[in-house]
């Protein structure tokens, strides 16, 4: 008897513990950066054109997808990079994305813009680009599609006008390779990026850590024009969406803000 009331006080105290720890678990606040209505929020820079201008509606919302679609830039993609900026600055965060590549891509578009595209965090605002500037200094999160002809990982970090170092030493490259494995170009990939300050970044997906990088700074170099960027380390930003050449469609683009936890 005395055996059964024990197992039944431990029975009550784990179950109200239960109850208690779940109460003093907060829901996580993610906010939606994209809408599935419009691009308020939003800011376009495109190579050739002024910030605001989104030359041939580049990107745009259809269906409730964010869309970067080429259809209006004809036989010629002429280096018309573009991407599409945050109206705000983030610094501790973490993003997630979920996107898909689809069609064909622009016309005279560079052969690695094949099933190419990116998340760039950390960006300097659009308005501070020269007006022919390809990509804003910045940390861009690759996106890769597979398919017979692109065997490669995606989820890679890229340094335009920056630095990062992997595996404790100074990446040596433009790019760094992810461990990912690779995703069928064409169907829905969801990528988480956890984003503290300067001091490190994580590229996830299904729960797998793909890529780890730290020591985030801005050097201004590896860009096609000057720019005007002050050197030194990348604590904060924007974040934008990129448009190099293959079409791309994100269905969600939304933020978890983890600055109170890093104050």
């Amino acid at each position: 008897m005395k055996h059964t009331i024990l197992l039944f006080i431990l029975a009550v105290v784990i179950t109200a513990c239960n109850v208690s720890s779940k109460k003093n678990v907060e829901p996580e606040n993610w906010v939606l950066l994209f809408n599935g209505e419009n691009l308020n929020g939003w800011k376009a820079k495109i190579a050739g054109y002024p910030a605001g201008e989104n030359f041939g509606n580049t990107f745009r919302v259809e269906d409730g997808l964010l869309k970067v679609s080429y259809d209006a830039y004809g036989d010629n993609f002429n280096s018309r990079f573009g991407h599409l900026f945050t109206e705000k600055e983030y610094s501790y965060y973490k993003l997630r994305v979920e996107y898909r590549f689809y069609g064909e891509g622009c016309k005279n578009a560079p052969g690695w813009t094949y099933l190419n595209n990116g998340v760039m965090l950390h960006c300097q605002a659009p308005e501070t680009m020269n007006i022919d500037q390809f990509f804003p200094a910045s940390i861009e999160a690759q996106l890769l599609g597979s398919d017979e002809n692109r065997q490669e990982p995606t989820g890679s970090v890229c340094t335009p006008g920056t630095d990062v170092f992997v595996n404790g030493v100074k990446n040596p490259s433009h790019c760094a390779t992810s461990s990912s494995k690779l995703y069928p170009w064409n169907e829905w990939t969801t990528m988480e990026i956890v984003v503290l300050g300067d001091s490190i970044v994580h590229h996830i997906i299904e729960g797998d850590t793909i890529m780890t990088y730290t020591n985030l700074t801005v050097d201004g170099k590896g860009l096609n024009t000057e720019t005007n960027v002050i050197p030194g380390p990348l604590k904060i930003g924007r974040i934008a969406i990129q448009s190099e050449g293959f079409p791309t469609e994100f269905r969600k683009i939304e933020l978890l803000d983890l600055s109170d936890q890093y104050k």
